[in-house]
């Protein structure tokens, strides 16, 4: 057999070459001899199931916060969710209870509705079933006192073949060894898929089914940009998919056709994510998201601390512009070792600044020392603020930063003030926008919080999630005052949510007036291709009538 193709739906735009590992991840109960004792002891085994389950759900979170993102690892908390679900414990205590099931067959035929009801719905209410999958089969395997497959100690060069991959399973993956995944099941917005672009791992999915029977060590071609899936390629045949890769990675700064400059950043979340970004072309870094310093710990880092990991981005860019993130912890980013309620709604509640400094100005101010220090180097240091609200709290925040740099002023420590900003993450701050800019060097807008806000849709509630999309009419216009806005004020303004790192976006944002977009390293190369080609004039036509369009469906269909 040889160049034989298999073709899905390509999910990262990269290329990838390697040899086949197929994967199951399946808990077969039909080994399971174990007849049932008591009710009260399958409870309980249950619980400290469920118990155990919980504890590795929260480390989880923390380790797929630092390596991946902290947007990605939101997915652990519902997770949580779905191991408290009453509809699930219930129906394990009937199963226990009424049928004399043992704790493990309870738990697989309490998840077999809500898992199919998933299945049967549509886009990402579909994708959710493989995280009842993902929960469930946790849940067995700590009851049949099994191990995991440790996925992150795969062989260099492995491409992963398997009929599904859950969240759990993807979190692991080592992006230097894995060459990318293939899988029967899994969409554009499955959790899977979302974590392969964050990781930057070759990914086709939706393939044929025939792609289970391939040998291990068979020779694969995936690429993540047309879906093909290559078997057996000769050397000819590996080069020109080389040849085809996506668009080419360039190091320099890119211009519109017509000579604006528009920074291409990265989103990063640790120094290794910041050198692979570097290896991608980006201009700098659009977003240092802190708080991975502060998880998957039993104390928080020290000053110290902080200013080496801060040092160790800055020195990947060389001189180029690091935009660091305030601590952006509480309500929905807990850590283990602050006692902080979430409330009832943590997205609305304390997060952001209302966390750090408002209910932790010590965790704030030895952040803020680390941060002034590390401007003192040779990288263009910038902070900003997250989920900013009011003037009064951004005039604050500038009083404490000024009070920090006298005290490091009169304690002889070098420090720089670097440039100053806040996030764009809420409809205040929107029409706050000129106020925050005469105060401020730059805004950066949030876009997936925005979409939240404005649009009242929970990121993680599939039920709305037809309203999270930053396209909507309200949050477009959102985003244009914000952005007029800034100018005014004379500060410039980035973007750092995922509709950045869009490439079918890239005219439309550039036409806004955007002067930074940043994003996952994946997508770096494409969205600079995508300025070199924009037509000023015409993206500016573009965004123009794009603001005037009533629904998503017309915006869309301008873009397309």
């Amino acid at each position: 057999m040889s160049d034989r193709r298999i073709s899905g739906v390509g999910v990262t735009p990269l290329l990838g070459v390697g040899t086949v590992v197929q994967y199951d991840s399946t808990v077969n109960l039909d080994d399971d001899e174990r007849s049932a004792a008591d009710p009260e002891t399958e409870r309980r085994r249950f619980e400290e199931a469920r118990e155990t389950a919980a504890d590795e759900l929260a480390r989880e979170r923390s380790r797929t916060a630092e390596r991946v993102g902290a947007d990605e690892a939101e997915i652990f908390d519902a997770h949580q969710q779905f191991l408290a679900d009453p509809q699930i414990t219930d129906g394990v205590e009937t199963a226990v209870s009424e049928d004399g099931l043992t704790a493990e067959r309870a738990v697989s035929r309490a998840f077999e509705d809500p898992i199919a009801r998933f299945e049967e719905a549509d886009g990402m209410f579909a994708e959710r079933a493989d995280d009842l999958r993902d929960v469930r089969d946790r849940v067995l395997r700590i009851l049949l006192d099994r191990d995991r497959v440790d996925l992150s100690a795969l062989p260099e060069g492995t491409v992963l073949v398997a009929e599904r991959l859950t969240p759990s399973d993807t979190a692991q993956l080592d992006p230097d060894a894995v060459a990318g995944f293939v899988t029967v099941e899994g969409g554009r917005t499955s959790h899977a898929a979302i974590m392969a672009r964050s990781l930057a791992i070759p990914a086709v999915v939706g393939v044929d089914p025939d792609a289970l029977d391939l040998a291990d060590g068979t020779r694969l071609v995936v690429d993540g940009t047309t879906g093909d899936v290559t078997v057996d390629p000769d050397d000819d045949a590996i080069a020109a998919a080389r040849e085809s890769d996506g668009a080419t990675v360039r190091h320099d700064p890119v211009t519109t056709a017509d000579g604006r400059h528009v920074e291409v950043a990265a989103n990063v979340g640790t120094p290794r994510e910041a050198v692979a970004a570097a290896e991608r072309g980006a201009d700098g870094v659009g977003l240092f998201r802190t708080e991975f310093l502060f998880l998957d710990r039993e104390a928080p880092p020290d000053e110290d601390e902080q200013y080496e990991a801060l040092t160790e981005v800055c020195e990947a860019f060389d001189g180029s512009r690091v935009v660091v993130r305030t601590l952006d912890i509480g309500g929905d980013k807990p850590i283990p070792y602050v006692d902080s309620d979430p409330g009832d709604n943590p997205f609305l509640g304390v997060r952001g600044v209302r966390f750090a400094p408002g209910e932790r100005p010590e965790l704030f101010e030895e952040h803020v020392r680390a941060i002034l220090r590390a401007a003192a180097g040779p990288a263009q240091l910038a902070v900003m603020f997250p989920l900013v609200s009011t003037v009064t709290e951004l005039d604050t925040l500038l009083d404490e930063v000024s009070a920090i740099a006298a005290e490091l002023e009169e304690a002889g420590v070098d420090y720089a003030v670097p440039e100053l900003g806040a996030m764009v993450e809420t409809p205040a701050s929107v029409f706050l926008a000129r106020e925050f800019a005469e105060r401020l060097d730059f805004l950066s807008i949030g876009t997936n919080d925005l979409t939240q806000y404005v649009m009242a849709a929970a990121r993680d509630d599939d039920r709305v999630a037809s309203l999270h999309d930053p396209l909507h009419p309200p949050v477009l216009r959102a985003i244009g005052r914000t952005v007029e806005a800034a100018h005014e004020g004379d500060a410039w303004v980035g973007m750092c949510g995922e509709m950045a790192g869009d490439p079918d976006l890239t005219e439309l944002l550039v036409g806004l007036g955007l002067d930074e977009l940043s994003m996952s390293a994946v997508t770096i190369p494409d969205v600079k291709a995508g300025v070199r080609a924009v037509d000023d004039e015409s993206a500016a036509a573009l965004a123009e009538t794009a603001l005037r369009a009533e629904t998503r469906e017309d915006v869309r269909a301008l873009i397309d």
